[in-house]
């Protein structure tokens, strides 16, 4: 009995590892302290996160205080005042509430409590008071990519309206400041602390970012004007510290939160925006104005940068370049008062996420881990930089080559007709996956508990293009797909599968392709102009844009894409849907979408689902009752990857 015992001990698989994560990263004023909501995530979790914790670290590393007064909260907006005191949101979804916290001396006082959602604190310029952003009675969480409230009774009667509350630091009511009827997306505090300047607009909150205005509000009475109303979309409004000047992003941008464009600034008074990156082959993502000029970070290719432009004529100054991902609360990076100090959460894909900070000192900063929790980890795979051209781009993706099968040593694409050494392998199947947007990008962030990573131990190679209508190269080609959606940034994936397969040991024969929402469409899109991919998965995809453009709950980003309303000109829209070319499609597909999706809603999946169908294509389709374009719950999340991975070995082996 006891060697039988023994012998079932030793058959205990071992514990999953564990990956400590950071996000929300601030920094104090002072720059000596980094505060970051941090937890834990099992690498066989199938939740998107874990509950954690609001934990303040000083520039070694070393915790020097940790707050968890809500263990049924999500954390969130930790924003530090000048004088070192820390705010934070605590979010209770199952209470519909929101919580403003603010820690000092160790202790954590509630400030005041919303029943319903809340966001983005900030502190006034003279530290007596706090501001964020708040929906009273939400009927759902903010943004579109959440789950959409049930669709009943008189539509669009009511909207939730996003609102910029006040209340004294020392706590008591919140008070509404911005006007009931207007949406703000972001906003700051002006140097003087008698108002803000945000991007807003009128009427339903998820759809009317794309037309969103920048304004100026009044703490006093709400009085709003409007600074500016430029023909692009706009994000990230930062007062200058003289309060004469506002710096923004504008650009051609699909989704809020996928924030890319150039650098502009117009008077607070009032005027026209002047554009201070006008031409430049970058994508500006964030910025922040602390000192004398705006501080941005910025992608440039493979590599994010951070970069200080001069707010007189636009003159660049590099910083800090580097192939990672970092991440902060209020952008890409933390920056304390004066832009000396700075601090991210920085990862790349063979390497896990850690928290990194420097000084600047004259034009160079070094960014440096100051913890070194997740060194124990093994990455999944080796990555590498690809470029290519066609069409006379200039293109770049992320090749992973899965480090389990011994695939070999990877080349870049500049070594095209050289074979990388298959170890023993020989070739193996390849997923391809085209990001979401499409105004968006791949950078490297490491692969954990997604699909990415399930495919990587299932040793598949993963290929992530991109292609023309990316950010990382400028405006102009970010806007390279406008009215050509499916056109050439397909032409581009294809080339740049060709640039793979010179440098790797993949499988023509065995490719897949996966993608989510713009993913998604061009996952449809692509089985019905080629055969090259055997098997398919198209999560909230788009069939048909003419139907589409009355069913979806964003339609306002249409216009500057297709050129018109499909009302206006319907051609650009029926030329692009994947309907029109469903008799070419083959390849086998499964294809997903959260049931609330606003973005993207089922009945797209189901026209194309029910035309695969009639046409005999192996197909299946899931609906994941009450998600949105995001999943959520821990189940459908596990059931989704679960299902992609598995259609995948069953078509691509």
């Amino acid at each position: 009995m006891l060697l039988l015992l023994a012998a079932a001990a030793v058959a205990v698989p071992p514990a999953a590892p564990v990956l400590h994560k950071f996000s929300e990263v601030a920094l104090s004023s002072a720059g000596d302290r980094i505060a970051a909501v941090e937890n834990e995530l099992r690498a066989d979790s199938a939740a998107p996160e874990g509950h954690g914790a609001v934990v303040v670290r000083d520039r070694r590393g070393a915790v020097v205080a940790r707050f968890d007064p809500c263990p049924a909260c999500g954390y969130g907006g930790a924003a530090w005042s000048a004088s070192g005191a820390l705010a934070f949101v605590a979010t209770d979804p199952a209470a519909h509430a929101a919580t403003l916290m603010v820690a000092e001396g160790g202790a954590v006082q509630t400030v005041a409590t919303v029943r319903g959602v809340a966001q983005t604190p900030r502190w006034s310029p003279d530290g007596t008071a706090i501001a964020l952003l708040a929906v009273e009675g939400a009927t759902k969480s903010t943004g579109a990519v959440e789950a959409g409230a049930p669709q009943v009774g008189e539509i669009g009667e009511t909207t939730d309206e996003q609102r910029i509350a006040v209340v004294p630091a020392t706590g008591g009511a919140l008070r509404f400041v911005s006007p009931a009827d207007t949406y703000v997306y972001e906003y700051d505090w002006r140097p003087d602390g008698q108002g803000f300047v945000a991007t807003a607009a009128k009427g339903n909150g998820d759809n009317n970012w794309w037309v969103a205005k920048l304004v100026a509000i009044e703490r006093a009475d709400g009085a709003t004007r409007t600074i500016a109303a430029p023909p692009v979309q706009i994000n990230m409004p930062r007062v200058s510290p003289d309060g004469t000047t506002v710096a923004f992003i504008g650009g051609l941008m699909s989704d809020f939160g996928s924030v890319g464009g150039d650098l502009f600034t117009v008077p607070l008074t009032g005027g026209m925006p002047r554009n201070l990156t006008a031409g430049a082959k970058t994508t500006i993502r964030s910025v922040v104005w602390a000192g004398a000029d705006p501080v941005v970070t910025r992608l440039a290719g493979a590599n994010a940068q951070i970069a200080r432009v001069r707010a007189s004529d636009g003159a660049t100054t590099l910083l800090w370049s580097g192939a990672v991902t970092p991440t902060a609360g209020d952008g890409e990076v933390a920056i304390n008062r004066d832009a000396t100090q700075f601090a991210a959460a920085v990862e790349d894909f063979e390497h896990p996420v850690e928290l990194a900070a420097g000084t600047l000192q004259g034009a160079t900063l070094k960014l440096t881990p100051v913890t070194r929790v997740n060194t124990a980890i093994v990455p999944p795979a080796r990555a590498t930089s690809v470029t290519w051209t066609n069409d006379g781009f200039d293109l770049q993706g992320w090749l992973l080559a899965p480090r389990k099968g011994g695939a070999g040593k990877q080349v870049p694409a500049g070594g095209a007709g050289k074979q990388a050494p298959a170890g023993g392998a020989g070739k193996q199947a390849m997923v391809v996956i085209p990001h979401g947007g499409p105004s968006a990008a791949v950078t490297p962030e490491f692969p954990w508990n997604d699909t990415v990573r399930l495919l990587l131990d299932h040793g598949y190679y993963v290929f992530q293009p991109n292609p023309r209508g990316s950010y990382g190269q400028g405006e102009a080609f970010t806007a390279a797909n406008v009215k050509d959606f499916g056109g050439g940034d397909l032409r581009d994936i294809m080339a740049g599968i060709d640039a793979v397969e010179r440098v790797a040991p993949v499988d023509d024969a065995r490719l897949g392709m996966f993608g989510h929402s713009y993913g998604g469409y061009m996952t449809m899109w692509a089985v019905t102009h080629t055969t090259r991919f055997k098997g398919a998965v198209a999560g909230a995809g788009i069939a048909n844009w003419i139907s589409y453009y009355g069913q979806n709950g964003i339609d306002q980003w249409m216009p500057p894409f297709f050129g018109a309303s499909a009302y206006d000109d319907p051609a650009p829209y029926v030329r692009a849907s994947p309907l029109t070319t469903i008799k070419a499609a083959k390849t086998p597909t499964f294809i997903y979408v959260g049931e609330r999706d606003l973005e993207c809603p089922p009945a797209q999946s189901v026209e194309f689902w029910h035309a695969l169908k009639e046409f005999g294509v192996e197909t299946s389709l899931v609906i994941y009752a009450g998600e949105g374009h995001h999943l959520r719950r821990a189940d459908s999340v596990h059931d989704r990857e679960t299902r992609t991975v598995g259609w995948f070995d069953a078509h691509l082996r």
